[in-house]
């Protein structure tokens, strides 16, 4: 009996959704210990690249990549893409022991519902894959639709880059979260393209060739995309609260990736109209948990205030 190549294994599906829940954890911890590092270095006065904990928020970011680069090969872009949300709560808990940040009672339930929202995602996420060969990788990459979009991105980051970041860059946390968001629309679709393109490169017959071209020019994508990632994360990080950071770049990111993945992958083509429609609920959960843990973090509020209303009322 043979399986249709287009469908993931229930192996290789739970081992991307695992690899995807931890990788997501590990990024959320990233954004903390860089801001940790950078806060010890204006401190001492000395460039953050001496601190020691800044560097492990650094490995910990590439074993974040390593990982979302085996999950984004195991499962659908759009499964994996929304589990950054359990991220986002980790990095909120994890900031208010390390750096002391606020963490309310309205914080505590917005990391409920992200936890719950990224539990909806799953449950109604697309689980096939409609592009499972290198051929049909370069044949979805030729079309008009996706190289258009990818012109449009490309001329967003140009305008942000070399206009907008230099003089409201440091003032506005839109600016730095959008061309991070932006560039992800090149991280992600290329790092499942190489999973793809790989397989056929130590072939020997006559694909070999187009197929190492392939891979090349995804590498060079994938690892400029993240240096820039890289570059304008900190610069967020040198600026603003790291936690209202992530926050905001996971909504935007997931929401650019998705749209992304979509014209490229097609992973929606199958996916019926509940689950759509469980999918974009279980977005918005998530971004109103996320919303919950940082809007509202400087609201002095705790489960006494509660009580204390309630016996007012009585």
């Amino acid at each position: 009996m043979t399986l249709d190549p287009k469908e993931c294994t229930g192996n290789s599906l739970s081992a991307g959704l695992c690899i995807a829940v931890l990788s997501s954890f590990v990024n959320g911890s990233t954004f903390v210990l860089q801001k940790k590092g950078i806060l010890q270095a204006q401190k001492r006065g000395v460039s953050y690249l001496t601190e020691c904990v800044w560097w492990s928020g650094t490995l910990a970011m590439v074993l974040g990549q390593v990982g979302n680069f085996l999950a984004y090969n195991m499962a659908p872009a759009a499964l994996v893409t929304p589990l950054g949300a359990l991220g986002v709560p980790f990095g909120s808990l994890l900031a208010s022991y390390m750096l002391q940040e606020n963490l309310n009672v309205l914080g505590k339930l917005g990391c409920v519902l992200s936890c719950a929202g990224a539990a909806v995602l799953i449950i109604h996420a697309p689980k096939s894959e409609n592009v499972s060969s290198r051929m049909e990788l370069e044949e979805k990459l030729g079309d008009p639709v996706f190289l258009g979009y990818l012109c449009v991105i490309l001329l967003l980051l140009l305008l942000l880059i070399l206009w907008v970041a230099p003089v409201h860059g440091p003032t506005n946390i839109m600016v730095y979260s959008t061309i991070c968001s932006l560039l992800g629309s090149f991280t992600v679709p290329s790092s499942k393209g190489l999973g793809l393109a790989a397989q056929d490169v130590f072939t020997r017959d006559s694909s070999n060739q187009r197929a190492l071209c392939l891979l090349g020019l995804l590498l060079v994508t994938l690892a400029s995309s993240v240096l820039i990632q890289f570059t304008y994360i900190n610069k967020a990080l040198e600026h603003f609260d790291s936690s209202v950071f992530g926050a905001v770049y996971y909504v935007m990111f997931t929401t650019l990736v998705t749209l992304a993945t979509a014209i490229l992958f097609r992973e929606w083509s199958d996916v019926g109209a509940v689950d759509c429609l469980g999918m974009l609920c279980g977005f918005v959960i998530v971004s109103v948990g996320i919303v919950l843990l940082q809007v509202f973090k400087e609201f002095t509020w705790s489960w006494n205030d509660v009580k204390k209303g309630s016996r007012k009322k009585d």
